[in-house]
């Protein structure tokens, strides 16, 4: 080996601090391997610009690192990669209505399962030159938005088309419990007789108590903060395709959710839905 050669390595050891026959072993440094997972924080926080020490520590496991979280909050605290802030919450309930308003079931609900408990809720989307609103549907047991609909108008319809890609999609059985805020657009002939067919019971949050549909609150601020707050939508069209991907591919399918154990709520269903099976199948062996 040239001696030019010989004093490149030299220099490379010592920069890097691996020891020659380190470099020759072609082992990896203690040194190397705290660059890497610097570098793997840096990728996730940056991917997902509001997850805290929590949920990228999860991240970072479910890939297959071995890390504990005080570490990953140092290696964030010297970088630098704080979450976002979020920005304020504004509600959109109109409750000044003179129709039924019903009793909050959801209150004294235990769910286990996919389709006990729905929850749904409006809220505003800023365009470029207007307003535009989304109505959502939200499975309590899992957290995922089985139903929405983006329009320009805060009338009934927004909320029934939501509700009725909910239905087609899950086809609940009787009995399933949908819980909302006062507002008009629940409250109406229209949505209200739409429950009713399916055997739906309905349920509302107390006037003014927004704690009652916190779970729906919480999805709304995580909507606005990873996707509404990073984008600027045209039109209607863009933010509805925008927002589709962000519900569909990000939120229900990869997000991390620290009240399912830090699973996306597809995955936490479709681990919940094997349980019973592999017990079934358990139970039949042992027989």
């Amino acid at each position: 080996m040239r001696a030019g050669t010989q004093l490149a390595i030299r220099r490379m050891c010592t920069l890097t601090g691996v020891s020659r026959a380190g470099f020759y072993r072609r082992g990896v440094s203690p040194r190397s391997a705290s660059v890497e997972l610097r570098d793997q924080v840096q990728r996730v926080a940056l991917e997902w610009p509001t997850y805290g020490s929590r949920r990228i520590t999860a991240e970072l496991r479910r890939d297959g690192v071995s890390v504990n979280r005080k570490r990953v909050q140092r290696l964030m605290r010297e970088d630098n990669l704080l979450c976002l802030r979020k920005r304020k919450f504004v509600a959109t309930t109109d409750s000044g209505h003179g129709m039924k308003v019903y009793s909050n079931l959801a209150a004294a609900s235990v769910v286990s399962g996919i389709n006990q408990l729905w929850r749904a809720d409006i809220t505003y989307i800023r365009l470029l030159e207007e307003f535009v609103y989304l109505a959502v549907v939200l499975d309590a047991f899992s957290r995922r938005a089985i139903g929405w609909a983006l329009d320009a108008t805060l009338e009934a319809r927004l909320a029934v088309t939501a509700l009725e890609m909910a239905l087609e999609r899950r086809r609940p059985a009787p009995g399933l419990v949908h819980h909302s805020d006062q507002g008009v657009q629940y409250a109406s002939h229209e949505y209200v007789t739409l429950l009713e067919t399916h055997a739906v019971q309905i349920s509302m949050s107390r006037r003014g108590n927004p704690w009652d549909n916190a779970s729906c609150e919480s999805f709304m601020k995580t909507l606005k903060c990873e996707e509404v707050y990073r984008s600027e939508y045209r039109n209607l069209a863009e933010a509805r395709a925008r927002i589709s991907d962000f519900l569909e591919e990000i939120y229900n399918q990869k997000r991390l959710h620290s009240s399912l154990g830090y699973c996306p709520p597809a995955e936490f269903e479709r681990l919940q839905s094997s349980r019973p099976r592999l017990m079934a199948a358990v139970t039949q062996e042992a027989r």
